[in-house]
């Protein structure tokens, strides 16, 4: 059975949990290289109430240089090994790399969180749907390495609601079945602090494209900014995106901070649910 994404009305979103095994992310505490620290960490978002996990294995920040296939799946094949020998939890696994997909779906993923919305590589959707994985599509302004280089839209929404649906047009054609495809606006990948708020204040229109919808706004450089506080003392401004994100439909909030987020997402739930019984 293909691995769904869609969740059910009335409850709090999914919490992906960020796993980063790259040595250079741009939240320091998020990296953990190496099986072992890759263990704890999946052990840890585990315990808090992680619902999926999402490794890393190449940083995509604002301004990096890609790695090869082989250095990829150097640092990610062991670690999903391991963890789907010791935990249940889906895996999510963000590349968009059909090579690094297929061997990682051979070990077991559950999911494929691809960047560039097949935008590179449009072979991707068919293997996730050769193995009835999750697909997620993410719309990115040209490349890490010069995404925040001026980035300029002419119609925000527009533009990126039409990039999503070409991808998911792509999926689906290629045999990824509908629920098993989320969406994501990309929130820092080539986009400025306004466009970032912008998106965020205004997710729900994502959701007329019919698929779940991912909110990744964990301790960017936008919250930064607008906050002016380094990436260390971000996660008041983190939380209150995806309360806000959830307010606006998102489906799946992608977070380095589980157990605040799910305590703050509860809380809005409680809130919302409350007051639909006052309406």
């Amino acid at each position: 059975m293909p691995f769904q994404l869609k969740i059910k009305p009335g409850t709090r979103p999914l919490i992906m949990a960020i796993l980063n095994l790259t040595p250079d992310s741009f939240y320091r505490q998020s990296r953990n290289p190496g099986v072992g620290m890759a263990l704890k960490a999946t052990e840890q978002f585990v315990e808090e109430g992680a619902d999926i996990i999402d490794l890393g294995a190449e940083s995509t920040r604002p301004g990096a240089v890609p790695i090869s296939v082989e250095e990829e799946a150097g640092r990610l094949i062991s670690v999903i090994q391991e963890i789907k020998k010791r935990f249940s939890i889906p895996i999510s696994v963000d590349t968009y790399k059909p090579e690094v997909a297929r061997q990682a779906l051979d070990c077991g993923a559950d999911v494929i969180n691809d960047i560039t919305g097949l935008s590179q590589f449009p072979e991707m959707a068919e293997q996730v749907a050769q193995y009835n994985a999750g697909l997620i599509l993410m719309h990115m302004r040209g490349t890490p390495l010069k995404m925040q280089s001026n980035p300029v839209y002419e119609n925000l929404f527009s533009e990126l609601k039409s990039f999503l649906a070409g991808a998911i047009e792509t999926a689906e054609q290629a045999g990824v079945t509908a629920d098993a495809i989320a969406i994501d606006p990309g929130i820092g990948f080539g986009k400025t602090v306004e466009h970032n708020l912008s998106l965020i204040a205004g997710l729900k229109k994502f959701k007329e494209l019919g698929k779940a919808v991912v909110l990744g706004a964990s301790r960017k450089s936008f919250i930064g900014k607008v906050l002016e506080l380094p990436v260390e003392q971000r996660l008041e401004g983190s939380l209150v995106s995806a309360v806000f994100g959830m307010l606006q439909g998102a489906d799946i909030i992608r977070v380095h901070d589980v157990a605040p987020t799910r305590r703050a997402l509860a809380m809005g739930r409680a809130l919302l649910d409350q007051q639909e019984t006052e309406l």
